[in-house]
This record gives structure tokens, sequence and C-alpha cells, in this order.
């Protein structure tokens, strides 16, 4: 059983009048990739910038390694790396200069900077890049030179915030995979409001909502909100919407135009093979099945609601 790096204890925070995170609890395993899940503005940033000692919070209380954040900045910071949205590169350095230049930021002895260089370099897939200036680099070596800063010093939290924001899909695969790498040896957590990204490279899901934490459990867990309960199905000659129900796993079929039906179906029943049966025993003309995914603001109401009954309920 894993240990806790990480203890959020009943956060919130506000700018001015408005409460950007209320009342968040949880804490984060020792090791692992963690992903904080939710829509632009939903407080992703304000509990990670707490949680970095950028921000002081306006209540609650955030232990590092059991280190408090706000009475003991200082000795915490030494065990997480930070990489900002935006990362806070020198873009007329080398890539070595860069990393020398984090390495003695976090007091790093000189003995030990250069081994320590080449470890991050290697496992960020820098090696061909050390002397190359940063601005010569594209967006995802840019990435991942600002990781390679922020785990510099070995640091048992690595804190990355929308780390493929800007980047092309090739580049947002290799920083997927150079976080999982990560991940294996120590935690890190990272902000996103993309569902597939957090499906690809997490094991745990955080996800906020206006502030509040409404879902918190395992990525398995979190795939149970999201499968697929409805599908279109376009035809040339669609029968009468009974003749949907009566296909078993369907549960309701609405008519959204002469040749568009949605129908929703029982999750745990595979249902597509059913209505292709049952089309070419129809004679549908059967031209289309479109499996109807859920999106980020779906999973949001859901899970809001589902929190709203439970705490009605208690």
């Amino acid at each position: 059983m894993s240990n806790s790096i990480v203890s959020i204890q009943n956060l919130s925070h506000r700018y001015t009048t408005d409460w950007a995170v209320k009342d968040v609890s949880f804490d984060i395993s020792d090791h692992g990739v963690l992903g904080l899940l939710g829509a632009n503005g939903a407080g992703k940033s304000t509990i990670m910038n707490v949680m970095c000692g950028v921000l002081n919070q306006t209540e609650g209380d955030v232990l590092i390694d059991g280190i408090n954040i706000r009475k003991d900045p200082v000795e915490a910071k030494k065990h997480m790396g930070f990489l900002p949205q935006k990362a806070p590169l020198y873009l007329d350095s080398t890539v070595d200069e860069y990393l020398e230049h984090c390495a003695y930021l976090r007091q790093m002895g000189p003995d030990e900077i250069p081994a320590a260089m080449e470890r991050v370099k290697e496992k960020c897939g820098l090696g061909h890049f050390s002397k190359r200036l940063i601005k010569n680099l594209s967006g995802g070596y840019r990435q991942r030179t600002g990781i390679a800063g922020a785990i510099i010093h070995n640091p048992k939290l690595v804190v990355l915030d929308e780390p493929t924001v800007g980047l092309d899909p090739v580049q947002i695969v290799e920083v997927r995979k150079i976080i999982e790498e990560i991940g294996k040896d120590r935690a890190v957590i990272f902000s996103t409001h993309i569902m597939s990204e957090v499906q690809a490279v997490c094991n745990d899901i955080k996800m906020i909502d206006h502030g509040k934490l409404v879902f918190s459990g395992s990525v398995e867990t979190f795939n149970d909100y999201i499968k697929p309960d409805t599908i279109i199905v376009v035809a040339e000659a669609l029968p009468e919407l009974a003749a949907f129900t009566k296909i078993d796993g369907i549960t309701n079929a609405e008519q959204l135009n002469e040749k568009k039906v949605r129908v929703t179906f029982n999750a745990s029943q595979e249902v597509a093979e059913r209505i292709v049966e049952a089309s070419v025993t129809g004679k549908w003309k059967l031209r289309e099945i479109i499996i109807e995914r859920s999106t980020l603001d779906d999973v949001f109401a859901k899970m809001t609601k589902d929190l709203e009954e439970k705490n009605t309920n208690q």
C-alpha cells in the first residue's frame, strides 16, 4: 500500500469575492501519475499554485511529504518540481546552460550537477540537443527542456500544469510517454481539460468543477461514467420507432429527422450488431451508425448530480 506525498486538507481560495476553490480535500500517492481534470476556469491551476507555494490559500492546509507548504515553504519545495503552463525558459541559453541554471537554483552541489544533467537529458530525450539554443527548438523539445529542469534535483513530486497545451499530436504522444516514465518512481500530478489525456496517461483522476472536487478515483472507475449509451442510426428507409425498442438492449428511440434516429441502449449490451442485423432484415438501407461519446460537460453534469444526491442522502 502506497503512502501519500501530498495531503490537501479543506483547501479554499478566493480572488476578491469569488471562490476559485472551495473546501477541497484529497491525498496523492507517492508514485504514479494523477490527472487533475477540469474545464478552463474550474480551479485546477489555483490548486496547483497553492500546492507549489505560488499562492497563499485563503483557508486550509497543504502538506508536501508531511511539511506544511505555507509554514515552511523552502523545505517543502525541496521535494517538488513544478512546470507552469508557460515554461520559464531562457530562450537565448542552450539546453545545458538552462539545466545547469536550474540545478544551481535548486542549491545542488557542483559535483552533483553534471550527472544530474545527463540523467534528465536521457529521460527527456534531449541528449542530442545539449548545445542547441532553446529558441531554436520545436515546441515539443522546449517542453521537454522545461520538464527536465523541473526534475533536475530528483524531486519526490512533479507538478505539471497543462504540459501538452500548444503541441501537435506527435509531440503530445512523446510528452505523454515522458510523463509515464517519470511516474514510475515518483508522484506526478498534471492538469488538463482533455479527457483522453488522463485516460491515456493517468493511474488516478481528480475532477474539479466550479472549484469543488466532484470525482476522485481510478481511471477504470472514471471510465464507467463515460461509456457511451446512445447511438445515431442513419438510414434511407427508417422503420417506426417501435422497431428499435424491440431490439434487445435498446431502451428508447428518438426521431431526429426522416433519416436519423437516436437510440439509447444498456451499456452492458452490444447492440450495434443487432441494429445492423435488423436493418438487413427490414431493408432500412442503413447508411451509418454513430456511437455518441460523452463530452466533458456531460461527465461534469453527471458527477455533480451524483455528488449532490450523495450529500442530500447523508
